[in-house]
């Protein structure tokens, strides 16, 4: 009997708490690649939120984050929600304003825009509202349901737990727009410390040189969360360097017109270009090789939402050594430089450029640039 059911078990197939959830949710969701414009995704009534929404199940997050596009109507609101996992959120469109508070009555609202950054502070009570009577306010989320849900696979637990993380919340701090700017411990950016970005379209950045390509950057640590954001920007006629790293870093497009190219280590030739502009988001496969690109006439910017807090050491991937996306495979890091990347590269690059008559400014930076496109 014990050696029976010893092989009925083996026959049971592994359960996914989260993707079991998330099929009794009722909404569509999006097991995909890569999404051209997230302010256009088909979304469906979810009765939880209390708006309409979709799952985007982006192949690169790789089970450790997750997405979700939720849109209010106008002068709508979503029901009031607590949960036990992390969640980040940014405004693709519209206007609004967000409640947040605890057990203890510490009680917070504040007023959102397009281009908004926020964090929804770990098992804080929170409502949306859209203040427009017009328009409908549309947001992307990424959340960490996935870590917490495959662990404990109980949603009484996740979603009506009444412990208060006093540390994470502690009313109107650091939802005024304001924070606290220092570097990393190793000197090499800027982070911003706050739990509401009015607009990331706009932030302020500071020039970042080990990245390549003249680009600006900024970190973002939001609400004492494990994840973290940042936002980078590069000039036209310009590129950043190659360089892989762990699952779920969640690339959103926030202005500019570009191209993503991604490969795995020793596949060039199988390599996956996707096509982006303000609204898309791809999250790169874990050790993929990925590299992006303005080939428009305006600054391109990107806001990465992910793994990896300055101040909290959990991180689910394999990128074992801190500076290791700015470190050159030669001296055991995961960055490709200019000088080794593929002359394809650069051939690719120039091509888009004359298809959108733009200029090229990388003759500085990269050698075998053939003049094509330039205005130098």
């Amino acid at each position: 009997m014990e050696q029976q059911n010893v092989q009925e078990l083996r026959k049971m197939s592994r359960q996914n708490a989260y993707n079991t959830w998330q099929s009794s949710e009722g909404i569509p969701i999006y097991d995909t690649f890569f999404v051209g414009d997230m302010k256009t995704l088909e979304l469906g009534r979810w009765e939880r939120l209390g708006a309409d929404a979709a799952f985007l199940n982006l192949e690169g997050a790789g089970d450790s984050n997750n997405c979700y596009v939720a849109e209010i109507r106008p002068a709508g609101s979503t029901k009031p929600m607590r949960h036990m996992y992390e969640e980040l959120i940014y405004v693709l469109k519209g206007s609004g304003a967000t409640a947040i508070w605890n057990d203890d009555g510490v009680k917070h609202r504040f007023e959102w825009q397009a281009g908004s950054l926020f964090s929804i502070p770990l098992n804080a009570n929170f409502q949306h509202f859209n203040t427009s009577g017009q328009e409908a306010a549309r947001y992307v989320a990424v959340i960490t349901a996935p870590v917490v849900m495959n662990m404990f696979h109980n949603t009484d637990f996740i979603f009506n737990n009444p412990y208060s993380f006093r540390d994470r919340f502690d009313g109107e701090k650091k939802f005024d727009g304001g924070g606290e700017l220092y570097m990393n411990n190793r000197g090499t950016y800027k982070i911003w410390e706050t739990n509401f970005v009015p607009n990331a379209d706009t932030h302020e950045l500071y020039r970042r040189n080990n990245r390549g390509a003249g680009g600006s950057y900024l970190c973002f640590e939001l609400a004492h969360s494990t994840m973290v954001a940042h936002i980078s920007e590069f000039p036209v006629g310009t590129y950043k360097k190659a360089h892989k790293h762990g699952p779920g870093a969640n690339v959103i497009i926030l202005g500019g017109k570009g191209f993503s190219l991604l490969w795995q280590d020793g596949k060039w030739d199988e390599r996956v270009k996707v096509d982006w502009l303000p609204g898309s988001i791809v999250v790169p496969p874990s050790d993929w090789f990925h590299q992006h690109f303005n080939s428009g006439n305006e600054p391109a910017r990107y806001l990465a939402l992910r793994w990896g807090s300055n101040r909290y050491a959990y991180r689910p991937d394999n990128v074992s050594h801190e500076g290791a996306t700015d470190t050159s495979v030669k001296d055991g890091g995961a960055q490709i430089e200019y000088a080794d990347e593929n002359p394809e590269v650069h051939r690719l690059f120039e091509a888009e450029l004359k298809k959108n008559g733009a200029p090229c400014h990388m003759r500085k930076m990269v050698g075998w640039c053939t003049g094509t496109a330039h205005d130098e």
